[in-house]
This record gives C-alpha cells, sequence and structure tokens, in this order.
C-alpha cells in the first residue's frame, strides 16, 4: 500500500523560504511513473490543490495562488517529491499535504482523482 509522508514544515516570516518533502513508499513502481500532488487546507477554508507533477515526463501544474512562488520537483533515487515554497505570505498558512493521484496522464489537481494522502505538515508564516 502506498504511504506518503510529509515532512519541513514550521514557522516562517512573511517573504522566506522553506522547502517541503513528500517521501513516498510502498509503491512497486518508480516514482517517475507516479502523478503526486500538493494540497493544502487553511483554517476555516476548504482544501486546495496548489501543485502536482506528472509521471508523463514530469509536466507539473500550479495553481495560479503559487504560481511563480512555489515549485515541485521530485528525485527518484530518494523517492521524494519537493516543494519548494519561496516568498511566503501569511496566507499561504496551512496545512500542506501529498497525495497520490490515480492517473498516469497528465496530472491534475481534482482531489477526487487522489486515493492516498499523507498526514500533512503545518507551515505558519507570520511575522
Amino acid at each position: 500500500q502506498l504511504q506518503l509522508v510529509e515532512s519541513g514544515g514550521g514557522l516562517v516570516q512573511p517573504g522566506e523560504s522553506l522547502r517541503l518533502s513528500c517521501a513516498v513508499s510502498g509503491s512497486t513502481l518508480d516514482l517517475d511513473w507516479l502523478n503526486i500532488g500538493w494540497f493544502r487546507q487553511a483554517p476555516g477554508k476548504e482544501r486546495e490543490g496548489i501543485s502536482c507533477i506528472s509521471s508523463n515526463r514530469g509536466i507539473t501544474y500550479y495553481a495560479d495562488s503559487v504560481r511563480d512562488r512555489f515549485t515541485i520537483t521530485r528525485d527518484n533515487a530518494k523517492n521524494t517529491v519537493y516543494l519548494q515554497m519561496n516568498s511566503l505570505l501569511p496566507e499561504d498558512t496551512a496545512v500542506y499535504y501529498c497525495a497520490h493521484e490515480q492517473s498516469y496522464s497528465k496530472c491534475s489537481l481534482d482531489e477526487g482523482e487522489y486515493d492516498y494522502w499523507g498526514r500533512g505538515t503545518q507551515v505558519t508564516v507570520s511575522s
């Protein structure tokens, strides 16, 4: 069974950076055969898809709210997907989750397509 474990969250000031990690295990396929996405949920708000990386040539996708500030990458040798977050804003405060999408085509941020989820890591942006 696929397992995903997030790490790297913390408390930072506005304008600073963080890198989140998503360690993936339990798959019979290499990481580059999997679609992995990042989601976040702020207090009192619905969960929001923010980025994903496709098994198909590693094509990436970003929500407008994070485009040009966040970058998703993967290290196949470490079975880990990263989310580099720069120029953080207070509105980026949320619990961040990584998840596996049931697709081998270009990834999407359709939450209904994701079947395995990590437990999340807290990111707080505050001065």
